[in-house]
């Protein structure tokens, strides 16, 4: 018998548990063992490995749960119990022949294992009545609170710090948050009016000083948003409540992104942190303005407690969890669990296969049939345009009509994403300067045929007779496409890629670095395709997509910023730069439809699929979830984004009577 490699167990309470494991662990183990409840006590035990299938029966008394053996995530793992009523004949029949085994130590030794190394999970204190629990937005216990870098513990920033606006991409609105209101008052000048009465949760008043001070300690030292400083020329406070920004050089694209993403933090207690402490500052118990406050960390969760005196309770609200556990991410499959015995009431994880299971499983997406989710980012394929053929936009042209978007999103994705737009452009902000009769005249769509013309003309053949076409010099073009390793939706996209590539003559080979290799190549241009959607997440201006994919900060040793095939077209560059200082909508438009024609036209990347906002949610504990039907919410959780619709949910969730 072939030796198994790996080895998971798992005991599932219905076969739409089984189901929804298979989807999710198939395509990542080697081998491994169900234990599925019939009823009248009888189990099912199924062993998978890529090579043959193995089925024993036998009799269980009182068999509770377990969750996946190779995976100890703190305390979610649950015990096991087995009592053993009659004995146990363990009979595995490989596909090649039948073969006897004498199992039971071996099972009884691997029951052991699983009890020896499981934890009890921790008991409830909270009134679940009054508890939301997520996940999907850690991936690590809770270790810094600090606003001023960007890999704080999630939801510091929205629901401890806040921002002068918030912004609803579902209608491409800004609504006053701590500001209540902010114009142009010159082709340079920006004024913030902020609200009255607001108190930071230690009691001291937010003003004026709060906000100058946010900006000028960027300018004074080297955090995240310093940049800003590069083309803001000064800030000052007029009176307590109303700030001047001057500008050197107005970036009205970025400003309007930096009206909902820049986080105020107090004057009164960051003033007094030495320069070479606010970056190693860890910051527990936040002093913000938002509507709730640090109430505990442990390894495998965060937990925050609702500030019932923010002021936010008298203009949008309250609130109506009175704590918020954000669970430290475990397993899909064990989330998905979680999810369908009301544990978890949002998860901001990728599921595999919910879309099948969504009805039986009582879970809720946005979109009651596909796309299922909101979109949030686009999956790009960069072509490397340091290197030979992907330099030639003849060649890079082709290679987009031979793709098949649509095999992605129904083969890997189930019907969970959108194929994306040829743009790459999605959402209202950045959809509201679209050009469509550019899209209409340059746009790609599926078409093998008219990629092997493109190919021909352009003197991509087989000139060796060995089935792959050549460069036009006759070179063999051998090619490979990278994603990170174990990212299964990313690898089976790329699969599709290369297959799609071999269907018109071209050689280009999936590749899975883990994720640090494929960071390093992407970083120091060390490939020839890979899939990325960094710097092509929603925003208000579909600016911040065009910089991510073709900006001029390429020409250095490494690229930190988008850009990944190092693209290098200063007209493009100039065109992007002009659409972010332009305040003219007209003019703005013209300059929209130039940078989309260009970038279909030279496709110095392909975008493929619209990655989703993913969202599953349940009624066990909470309901008035945001639908495309109920759209006054977005129930999101990641960094940044609570200011972009969680707030409206928390406010308008209900608790099940």
């Amino acid at each position: 018998m072939k030796k198994l490699l790996s080895l998971q167990i798992l005991y599932i309470d219905n076969p739409l548990s089984l189901y929804s494991f298979l989807l999710n662990k198939c395509t990542r183990v080697h081998t491994m063992l169900f234990i599925l409840k019939i009823p009248n006590k009888f189990c099912f035990l199924y062993m998978y490995t890529r090579t043959y299938y193995e089925i024993s029966y036998f009799d269980f008394s009182n068999c509770y749960l377990y969750s996946d053996s190779q995976e100890f995530y703190g305390e979610v793992i649950i015990k096991v119990y087995f009592y053993l009523v009659g004995g146990l004949k363990l009979f595995l029949k490989s596909n090649k022949r039948g073969v006897l085994m004498k199992g039971f130590c071996r099972v009884v030794l691997v029951f052991m294992f699983i009890v020896l190394f499981s934890v009890v999970s921790l008991a409830v204190e909270l009134d679940r009545s009054e508890t939301l629990v997520i996940t999907g937005a850690a991936w690590g216990p809770p270790s810094t609170w600090n606003i001023l870098i960007p890999n704080r513990q999630m939801g510091t920033g929205g629901l401890v710090y806040e921002t002068l606006f918030s912004y609803n991409p579902l209608t491409n609105e800004y609504r006053p948050w701590l500001a209540e209101s902010g114009e142009w008052v010159s082709d340079n000048e920006y004024v913030v009016n902020l609200r009255r009465g607001i108190k930071w949760t230690d009691g001291e008043a937010f003003d004026a000083d709060d906000l100058v001070f946010t900006y000028e300690l960027a300018r004074d030292n080297a955090v995240y948003y310093s940049p800003v400083w590069n083309w803001l020329g000064s800030v000052e406070a007029e009176d307590n409540y109303t700030v001047r920004f001057t500008f050197d050089e107005p970036h009205y694209a970025e400003w309007d992104k930096e009206l909902y993403q820049r986080y105020i933090i107090p004057e009164h207690i960051w003033s007094k942190v030495p320069a070479d402490k606010l970056i190693p500052r860890t910051n527990a118990n936040p002093v913000g303005t938002g509507p709730y406050l640090y109430y505990t960390a442990g390894q495998d969760r965060m937990v925050w407690e609702r500030n019932d005196n923010w002021w936010g309770n008298e203009v949008f609200g309250t609130p109506k969890p009175k704590y918020i556990v954000d669970l430290v991410n475990v397993s899909n499959n064990i989330t998905l669990g979680m999810l369908m015995k009301g544990e978890i009431d949002l998860s901001n994880n990728f599921i595999p296969g919910v879309e099948k299971i969504k009805g039986v499983a009582g879970l809720k997406t946005w979109y009651e049939k596909e796309p299922y989710m909101l979109s949030w980012n686009t999956a790009n394929l960069y072509m490397n345009t340091t290197r030979k053929p992907m330099d030639d936009s003849a060649f890079r042209r082709a290679l987009a009509f031979a793709m098949n978007k649509h095999t992605i999103v129904d083969k890997v994705y189930g019907g969970l994403v959108k194929a994306a737009n040829p743009t790459g452009l999605f959402g209202q902000g950045w959809l509201a300067y679209l050009d469509q009769g550019v899209v209409d005249e340059y746009g790609f769509y599926f078409d093998p045929s008219k990629a092997v013309a493109l190919l021909d003309k352009a003197g991509y053949v087989d000139s060796d007779g060995d089935g792959w076409r050549d460069q036009p010099n006759g070179e063999p073009i051998e090619l490979e496409v990278m994603v990170p390793s174990g990212w299964t939706d990313w690898m089976e996209a790329v699969k599709v890629v290369s297959n799609n590539a071999a269907a018109v003559g071209v050689n280009i080979q999936a590749v899975f670095p883990d994720t640090s290799l494929y960071d390093n190549n992407r970083f120091t241009r060390n490939f020839d395709l890979m899939i990325g959607n960094q710097q092509t997440t929603l925003t208000s201006t579909p600016f911040d997509y065009w910089n991510g994919v073709a900006n001029d900060g390429i020409y250095g040793e490494r690229i930190a910023n988008g850009n990944w095939g190092a693209y290098d077209n200063p007209e493009l560059f100039a065109l992007i730069d002009e659409f972010n200082m332009t305040n003219d909508e007209t003019e703005k438009m013209k300059i929209a439809a130039e940078i989309e024609k260009t970038l279909l036209v030279e496709m110095p990347t392909i975008p493929l699929w619209h990655n989703g906002l993913w969202a599953q949610y349940t009624n066990a504990n909470w309901t008035n979830w945001p639908s495309e039907d109920n759209p006054y919410g977005v129930p999101v959780t990641w960094d940044n984004a609570y200011q972009l619709g969680m707030i409206d949910v928390l406010i308008g969730l209900e608790p099940v009577k």
